[in-house]
């Protein structure tokens, strides 16, 4: 997609197709009084027969023939002025992107609120529209015919309209913020939609390894061998079960300064989770190639980090593997040594994400890091609590966690903070090891997290639980069914603040 910005008057530029925002009720401005009288009182009219108000979401149409110097004009609802933010704005794009490539609309102008819009800046504008239609323009079609009927057509050229008075230069660079942003995340998205027969813990890594040479970061593999000479015997017990070999993938951005400590990711890369000898339920199983959401993540963000050249250290580190039953998987009741020489009762195998997140949380403290963030989707639970409308953050630093939800709200990937307390850790206490992985029924989501705590709490850290984020079942504007790609808007916004 070609994505530029534009000066001029609104009506006098060229285009298939004008896209002018309009608030709920604020039909009597001049721009649309100009389009009221360009195209014979089309609009008085529509508006009288209660066709379009504004409402959000609601569009109008109109082919505008010689009267205007646009092809079309499409007027699109943004809904009520009060409490509009980035990520109505966000929407808004995607579903006008939507609605247009459904017409075979693949070029097209959007004039920019005209409308002030209280504490949002040109550059927030910008970025938030622009990611809104690269990501309503992703799919993933490898395995579908191109020339299939019905088809919605790609976006070719769009064009952001901004005032005259507004600087196109920062315009510009919000652009290529966005796109280096979007990039992340479909690459992201690719990751989790692979298909289990392909997407092998050697298909991630291979994939991470060719985005890293592409963009000079550098990527370490450590395979079964070094593994078990190393000690990761919570990984290894995980990846006992499936014949493919399991690899421990860590990716190195270097953009400060020599001595500066990194930040470190720390992905969930469960190519598959069949889980293991407790064995999963049938319905839905095929949609547990998602569970490497969290490694998505990860690498879509030091991808877009890497697009971005933020003045940073980052390193991610990826546990791959596939938790799968057979007569080799470990058992509930095995006893696994983890990394960190913590004795651990696996009581469920079907509690996997958090074994390998161990011995990952524990090799991570090589990089001496000053700040750990995980990413896993990690518990059903999380979705009873939170639905799919936001990703949990837990962790052991409030001010860290105050900066994530933060970077969720500028982003629009929202999170929602669990409590912590020491309470939750006597739910994981083991009769027969240092720790048991499961703690019963009652707040899944936060034991699972004290879990983790026992590998982390010599770090800054938090933790991100985003399982009801990674997927979308059915499929909207900005996101088609499969994975989302979740992370990676929130964890690039929460590193450029770091960064500055």
């Amino acid at each position: 997609m070609n994505l530029t910005i534009k000066k001029g008057a609104v009506l006098k530029l060229k285009t298939p197709c004008l896209v002018i925002g309009v608030f709920e009720g604020k039909l009597k401005g001049d721009l649309l009084q100009q389009l009221d009288q360009g195209i014979d009182r089309a609009l008085s009219r529509a508006v009288k027969s209660k066709e379009f108000s504004g409402r959000k979401g609601e569009s109008l149409l109109f082919h505008v023939g010689r009267k205007l110097v646009a092809e079309r004009v499409l007027l699109w609802g943004l809904g009520k002025e009060k409490g509009y933010d980035l990520r109505a704005l966000r929407q808004a794009a995607s579903a006008i992107a939507k609605l247009l490539a459904d017409k075979q609309l693949g070029s097209f102008m959007f004039a920019l609120p005209q409308t002030p819009t209280k504490k949002i800046t040109l550059d927030g504008k910008v970025q938030a529209a622009a990611e809104g239609f690269l990501l309503a323009d992703y799919r993933y079609e490898r395995y579908l015919p191109q020339d299939r009927a019905g088809r919605p057509a790609q976006l070719d050229k769009v064009a952001l309209l901004i005032d005259d008075k507004e600087s196109k230069s920062v315009a510009e660079s919000a652009v290529r913020k966005a796109e280096a942003i979007a990039s992340g995340v479909c690459f992201a998205r690719d990751l989790v939609n692979a298909p289990g027969n392909e997407k092998s813990p050697e298909f991630l890594a291979m994939q991470a390894i060719g985005m890293a040479e592409k963009l000079g970061i550098k990527a370490t593999l450590l395979n079964r061998k070094k593994l078990e000479q190393q000690g990761f015997g919570a990984m290894l017990g995980v990846a006992q079960g499936s014949k493919r070999d399991p690899y421990l993938i860590v990716l190195e951005y270097r953009g400060g300064t020599g001595d500066e400590k990194p930040i470190a990711l720390v992905g969930k890369g469960v190519v598959f989770d069949a889980g293991g000898i407790s064995l999963k339920p049938s319905e839905g199983m095929d949609e547990m190639k998602m569970d490497m959401g969290g490694a998505a993540a990860v690498f879509g963000t030091i991808m877009a980090v890497a697009g971005l050249k933020l003045p940073i250290n980052l390193v991610a580190v990826v546990p791959a593997v596939e938790n799968m039953p057979s007569g080799t998987a470990i058992r509930p009741g095995d006893i696994l040594t983890s990394l960190s020489g913590k004795t651990i009762e696996v009581l469920n195998t079907d509690a996997e994400g958090r074994l390998i997140l161990a011995d990952a949380l524990t090799f991570v403290g090589r990089f001496e890091p000053r700040v750990v963030i995980d990413v896993a989707t990690l518990t059903g639970a999380v979705i009873i609590g939170l639905g799919n409308q936001a990703a949990a953050v837990l962790g052991n630093h409030d001010g860290l966690i105050r900066q994530l939800i933060k970077a969720g709200e500028r982003s629009g990937e929202r999170l929602w903070q669990l409590p912590l307390w020491g309470e939750y850790a006597e739910q994981i206490k083991s009769d027969f090891a240092d720790v048991k992985n499961v703690g019963g029924r009652p707040a899944g989501t936060i034991t699972a997290a004290a879990f983790l705590q026992k590998f982390a709490d010599d770090y800054t850290w938090a933790h991100l639980d985003i399982a009801g984020m990674a997927w979308e079942g059915k499929g909207k504007a900005g996101q088609p069914k499969g994975g989302t790609g979740y992370g990676v808007r929130l964890l690039t916004e929460y590193l450029c603040g770091m960064s500055q």
